[in-house]
């Protein structure tokens, strides 16, 4: 276990999954900021409302000439922060819907109700934006705990607008609206399919609410979350935990195969998550940016960088920013 600790490439490695190589991307996924309305304990992004790194409209603009040199861009996903906040997000989302991109944005659902932004919902509705909308958990206990006071019952508060547009539980009308669960603490999500279910009934039997899919995804050991596993003296046993669960069913459908992750200044990444460490995507050795690659066919073929964090992403039933990535969790001891 300890070798796998500091090598993720020897767990691929023996697995005979190494090296991890890029296909042709099929998903832009652009943060454009960490500016956010809450600050919630296992943030990854490490956002807020006094951080100030906001992707401005040259960058902006670039996205679009960029996702427009790539027809094999099919996905534009948009997140942050609270994407919305950016001054540039209404321009990326109608940019991209003019290009006959889908669209989808990564809604904390509060954002709906801050100062200026009433508008954002029937935006959603009019553009067809898929919402990926995070609810921790189906109890307002949990969710304000990891969250904020009141997170809970304005989450469903926009959540029911979102039903009553047209935002249901089978995506039929082209408005399509799924969920996010990520754990409390430091532990494995359960079966996306069973939470699922059990999402499904809580929350029409309780609130009358209704949406799509549940994603689950594994609470990333970086940056806010990371530092409240060190506080508690939980960071070795967690890391202890993702390394145990390998998964090698799961590394076919990472997302770092097929996804673009662009950082609010225009710096390319494998993912998110290694944006957040500021691990760039290189070719050449030389990391890249959207003005030093044209467009996404220059990326094709280029080895994934990893680290220790990649483990986050294999562990159990796997984890992907599209939920689950493998139909079952293994048992520990596959690494």
């Amino acid at each position: 276990m300890a070798e796998s600790l500091r090598s993720f490439e020897a767990t691929l490695r023996r697995h005979g999954t190494w090296p991890l190589q890029r296909a042709l991307p099929s998903t832009l996924q652009v943060n454009v900021g960490k500016l956010c309305n809450q600050a919630c304990h296992h943030c990854h992004v490490d956002a807020g409302p006094n951080r100030t790194e906001l992707m401005n409209e040259r960058t902006a603009e670039r996205v679009l000439a960029w996702l427009a040199a790539s027809p094999s861009i099919r996905r534009f996903d948009l997140t942050g922060g609270a994407p919305e906040l950016n001054p540039s997000f209404a321009r990326l989302v109608s940019g991209a819907r003019a290009l006959g991109v889908a669209v989808v944005v990564r809604c904390n659902l509060t954002v709906l109700f801050e100062e200026g932004m009433q508008w954002l919902p029937e935006f959603y509705a009019a553009n067809q934006v898929e919402v990926v909308c995070s609810l921790p958990c189906y109890t307002a206990e949990n969710v304000d705990r990891q969250r904020g006071r009141g997170v809970f019952d304005k989450s469903i508060d926009a959540l029911r607008l979102l039903n009553a547009l047209g935002y249901d539980s089978d995506g039929s009308g082209g408005l399509v609206l799924d969920l996010v669960y990520n754990p409390a603490g430091a532990s494995l999500p359960p079966s996306q399919v069973s939470l699922q279910a059990q999402y499904r009934e809580e929350l029409e039997r309780l609130f009358g609410v209704r949406f799509r899919r549940l994603l689950t995804i594994t609470n990333m050991p970086i940056k806010r979350f990371a530092e409240m596993l060190a506080r508690s003296g939980e960071h070795g046993s967690y890391m202890g935990l993702l390394v145990q669960h390998f998964n090698p069913e799961t590394v076919g459908a990472l997302m770092c195969r097929d996804l673009v992750s662009v950082g609010w200044d225009g710096g390319l990444y494998d993912c998110d998550f290694n944006q957040m460490l500021e691990i760039p995507l290189l070719k050449d050795g030389n990391p890249q940016t959207l003005w030093t690659i044209d467009a996404a066919d220059g990326l094709e073929h280029l080895t994934v960088r990893t680290d220790a964090h990649c483990f986050g992403c294999t562990a159990g039933a796997g984890s992907s920013c599209g939920g689950a990535v493998a139909p079952v969790a293994v048992a520990a001891g596959l690494a």
